[in-house]
């Protein structure tokens, strides 16, 4: 499979290296978080088309398809609400990923926060925040 061909831009290892080793070192984090990395690809990928970053939804997707998640899913992501085949914790998931993301239109309501808040342990939750706080500057 081809990957995405991106416009060159600045090269952030070269200019800002200890910039790039901190957001490095977040992701050390979450890679040996206890939030299954199926999980965390779906919601980085949900993340990323809401961002409309092209990188980050190609490396998301391709991450996702090595876990074994099935094309349909991926391809549906995008209407997550609308299909049956996220359970209710990605369901949990995604719409405080959303929620987090768009908070300028949603201001992180108290029912989406009740909603993760059943999923997830308030470590976790602190995990998946900082997850989609990091994800919302790609």
């Amino acid at each position: 499979m081809e990957r995405c061909k991106l416009i060159k831009r600045a090269s952030y290892i070269k200019t800002a290296p200890e910039a790039v080793k901190a957001f490095a070192s977040g992701a050390n984090y979450l890679e040996n978080s206890s939030i299954e990395h199926k999980l965390r690809y779906l919601v980085q990928l949900r993340v990323s088309q809401i961002n409309g970053c092209a990188y980050c939804v190609d490396l998301h997707t391709n991450q996702l398809r090595k876990e074994g998640e099935t094309q349909q899913r991926i391809d549906c992501l995008v209407v997550w609400r609308e299909v049956p085949f996220y359970d209710e914790r990605e369901r949990a998931a995604l719409g405080w990923a959303e929620s987090v993301t768009l908070i300028k239109d949603t201001h992180a309501p108290d029912s989406a926060y009740e909603i993760v808040s059943t999923q997830f342990s308030e470590n976790n939750l602190i995990t998946c925040f900082s997850d989609f706080r990091t994800y919302r500057f790609c």
